[in-house]
């Protein structure tokens, strides 16, 4: 099975943006993931796990209805420490995006709007193992 980028955003568009950018880089050797909430990325996770696809990247969205995305990275992080994690965010509250960085070891906090290039090199570097 090839290992997998799940990528989390309550907007649509903004998935299918990251799924584009990723394929054009990582073409074929990945499989791209899409979850519209910290719920359904859980659920996702879970079905992967459990066909014995390993997630190498999150990408999530900080600003999303129900569990935020700092509560997402964390449930993650708890249950898979070795998945590299990215957070996206348009506006975040400072105070609590900096409690989740000190509680969690994010690779990268990418704002909105993000280039290509900036995606290409955070997802290259969450791949990395410290």
């Amino acid at each position: 099975m090839k290992p997998a980028i799940l990528c989390v955003d309550d907007e649509p568009i903004i998935l299918e943006v990251l799924k584009h950018q990723l394929k054009d880089h990582f073409g074929s050797t990945m499989a791209y993931e899409m979850a519209q909430d910290g719920e359904e990325g859980l659920d996702v996770i879970e079905e992967l796990t459990q066909q014995g696809t390993k997630i190498v990247v999150i990408v999530s969205d900080w600003m999303m209805p129900g569990m935020n995305g700092g509560e997402f990275l964390e449930k993650v992080y708890q249950r898979f420490p070795d998945t590299g994690l990215i957070i996206l965010t348009g506006h975040a509250d400072e105070a609590t995006l900096q409690k989740t960085l000190q509680q969690i070891p994010i690779k990268q906090c990418m704002s909105k709007p993000w280039t290509e290039e900036q995606l290409i090199v955070a997802v290259k570097s969450a791949m990395d193992k410290p």
